[in-house]
């Protein structure tokens, strides 16, 4: 019989202990270090903007990119000629790699150069001449490498090249040169691309000279690609020459437009219109490049401050400070209150102020949330989720920050959208639509009684303002304050400075009923109760909520509201049929214009009949007369006195229950300096400013271990194990094993 040995067991069980022992001091002594940071620890210090993404952006390719979630890429890393200026408002454009923002000159059918103050009819052709800045140089790019006689190295790849090659970073040359025009000219010439089916190539085919007829050119070409030569894939846009985009040497191209097109000038501060260079397209265009995901859409080529390393769409996207970016100021002016808010605190220094820009995937919003308020996210949206534990809304209806925002150093940033969203009437239809008194009484009756401040406290937890008109802040022609009310829906109490928005009583509201012949809410021919008919689309959870207050807006004057929930095809048919009576729609600015806006309310592009953006079917013959001479005027006094004329004629018709403008809330942390809200920039990454040593402060504070419940269970485990040990040697004893 073997007996235990009574040595070893006793050392087995003091080695445990000592193990125990070890394990405490341990945890004592790692209590200052942070065990969740999602990040290496050598990143700590490190001068990196972090972000999250939720969905993959499918398209970075600048002819194809669109959607809000890609242009928060391709706006750091593509540079168009022009950019919106950060701080001031309105939105105002600037140079970015032009010299100055172009004015163009007009022409005649024959060709010859007309006068500035040419009638519009006149005029057959607007010319932009844009020159860009020399010495302007591309990110490193293996499609720029090239050996020691000057030989491209990686634009004739074969099957065997390629082999080992999956990202980016596999190629181990890269290359840069110098931005020059005809690299622009080469992107406005892929928008008629037919494998690339840009967005606004349709848009565009109707302004830029020959763009049509080039696409159709370029369709032949690649109908005309047969078998298996390759190298005649590659379609080297240089070769077909586009009549309304010429080259004039090497720092400047010219564009020539159909008519006259003043907006045209907004379109260049968007990546559609950065420039593209030919050997980015050639060497992304070579055979096996895309099925390793090595395209333009995975990694964009571009002169901007940052440049995309790593695109993981399942882990993380990273950009880098371009090594070869040519060097930008930071403003050094802005709006009034901005010195007031630090914003101008880094005037005049170099851009970029960030090195690294990470973002994580995160497919939730509520692990989104947590990582931002242990700060390991800089910045942060506000879902319904988060509201109340963000924001804090006064009796005045005032939004402000939590005590517990307030207790960590986060701000809160809020900005009006330049959007508009509106219930609107069907003008074609015999009861509450056309240009009677009688219908447009109605009209102002119900947009009285329609309280959108009473709404955007209720449903959008006070984050957006009444609107007065069509026009959002920020857009020409604006007005805030006394100026801008609307007299037919409120009225200014106060001064200039110390008043506010009153909207009119519901007894003035029943006062214009009545004269619009609905005494107590009923015709005043037949005695029948009036019912107005909304038409919408449902399907969400707060749906009935809204629709239950919308039915006790026009109770309050005696009105009937019909809510007609159907489908958005359905819906989408009968606003095109003009057979909708109200209806709820919304508009975000494609670019800072009125013309953007009032293009909604212009007669000839109404919905019913000519699938146009005017919903309501709007018609007034001084407004559409205003609207024409208003929308290929610039910018200036006469321009001006035109809008302020067409809000008028509009708050009077009233097409629109003029609803409400969103507001934008975000949240940052106090390392992050210099952030506004710019609803038309998408490149102002480069602004933001991280301050890496008080992150690092603020996330060992906010993520400080709790290890007594570990110290505790160790404890436990301790003890409990004594007594084992105890009765083990005990029985060991009765054996006479001892």
């Amino acid at each position: 019989m073997v007996y235990p040995d009574r040595n070893k067991t006793t050392r087995s069980s003091i080695q445990w202990l000592a193990l125990f022992a070890v394990l405490l001091f341990l945890l004592t002594a790692c209590g200052d270090d942070i065990w969740n940071s999602p990040y290496p620890a050598a990143e700590a210090q490190q001068n990196i903007f972090y972000s999250a993404f939720s969905l993959r952006p499918k398209h970075l390719d600048p002819a194809r990119s669109y959607s809000s979630n890609e242009v928060v890429f391709t706006g750091q890393i593509y540079e168009p000629p022009l950019q919106y200026h950060y701080l001031k408002r309105p939105y105002t454009l600037i140079p970015l790699t032009a010299t100055e923002v172009p004015r163009p000159y007009f022409e005649d059918s024959q060709g010859r150069r007309l006068p500035s103050d040419a009638p519009t009819e006149q005029i057959a052709y607007s010319v932009y001449e844009i020159h860009i800045q020399p010495g302007i140089r591309y990110q490193p790019h293996p499609a720029f490498a090239r050996d020691a006689s000057g030989q491209a190295l990686y634009l004739e790849l074969t099957a065997r090249d390629l082999a080992g090659i999956d990202q980016l970073s596999d190629f181990p040359q890269t290359g840069s040169r110098e931005l020059v025009a005809a690299d622009y000219v080469y992107q406005i010439k892929r928008l008629a691309h037919p494998k690339l089916h840009s967005p606004i190539y349709g848009l565009m085919a109707e302004y830029i000279v020959g763009l049509r007829d080039y696409a159709r050119t370029l369709s032949e070409v690649v109908k005309g690609w047969k078998g298996d030569d390759q190298a005649r894939h590659f379609l080297n846009l240089h070769d077909y020459p586009l009549a309304g985009v010429e080259v004039v040497d090497r720092y400047t191209y010219r564009i020539r437009l159909q008519g006259r097109y003043p907006q045209f000038v907004y379109w260049l501060a968007m990546p559609f219109f950065a420039p593209l260079p030919v050997e980015a397209d050639r060497f992304y265009s070579q055979p096996g490049m895309q099925a390793k995901n090595l395209t333009l859409d995975w990694y964009p080529v571009g002169t901007g401050p940052y440049m995309l390393t790593v695109n993981n769409p399942n882990r993380k996207m990273v950009m880098m400070r371009n090594p070869h970016f040519h060097g930008e100021s930071y403003p050094q002016e802005g709006e009034s209150g901005d010195e007031a808010k630090g914003l101008l605190k880094d005037a005049g220094r170099p851009l970029p102020f960030i090195d690294k820009v990470i973002f994580s995937l995160e497919k939730e919003d509520i692990p989104t949330w947590n990582k931002f308020l242990q700060g390991y996210y800089d910045a942060s949206g506000i879902s319904s989720d988060s509201f109340d534990q963000a924001i804090q809304v006064s009796g005045q209806g005032e939004a402000g920050l939590t005590d517990a925002m307030r207790a960590k150093g986060i701000h809160l940033s809020t900005g009006v959208a330049a959007s508009t969203y509106y219930m609107g009437f069907n003008m074609r239809d015999p009861v509450v639509g056309g240009l009677s008194e009688k219908a447009r009484k109605l009209r102002q009756a119900i947009s009285i009684a329609v309280d959108y401040d009473e709404f955007i406290s209720i449903f959008l937890n006070g984050r957006g303002i009444p609107a007065q008109g069509p026009l959002p802040p920020g857009i020409t022609g604006y007005q805030g304050g006394r100026a801008g009310v609307n007299p037919y829906v409120y009225e200014w109490v106060g001064d200039e400075k110390n008043g506010k928005l009153k909207r009119k009583s519901i007894t003035e509201a029943k006062r214009l009923l009545a004269e619009a012949g609905y005494p107590e809410g009923r015709d005043i021919v037949t005695g029948k109760p009036l019912i107005i008919h909304l038409d919408a689309t449902g399907g969400g959870p707060d749906d009935k909520a809204r629709f239950d207050w919308l039915r006790k807006q026009f109770a309050k004057i005696d009105l009937q509201l019909d809510i007609r929930s159907t489908d958005y095809n359905r819906f989408q048919e009968k606003m095109l049929k003009g057979t909708a009576q109200l209806f709820q729609w919304g508009w975000n600015a494609d670019y800072p214009d009125p013309e953007n806006f009032f293009f909604l309310l212009y007669g000839p592009n109404a919905k019913a009949g000519k699938n146009g953006e005017n919903a309501a079917n709007y018609e007034n013959p001084e407004f559409d007369r205003l609207f024409g001479q208003m929308k290929n005027m610039p910018n200036g006094p006469r321009r001006l006195k035109l809008i302020r004329q067409m809000v008028e004629i509009v708050q009077r018709d009233a097409p629109w229950i003029w609803g409400l403008h969103p507001k934008k809330f975000s949240l940052y942390h106090a390392w992050l300096h210099n952030v506004k809200p710019n609803d038309m920039a998408n490149n102002t990454l480069k602004y933001k400013r991280i301050d890496p040593r008080l992150r690092a402060q603020k996330r060992r504070e906010w993520n400080r271990p709790v290890i007594w419940p570990l110290v505790l269970t160790a404890v436990l485990l301790v003890l409990a194990f004594i007594p084992a040990l105890m009765l083990y040697r005990r029985k060991l004893h009765s054996r006479g094993l001892h």
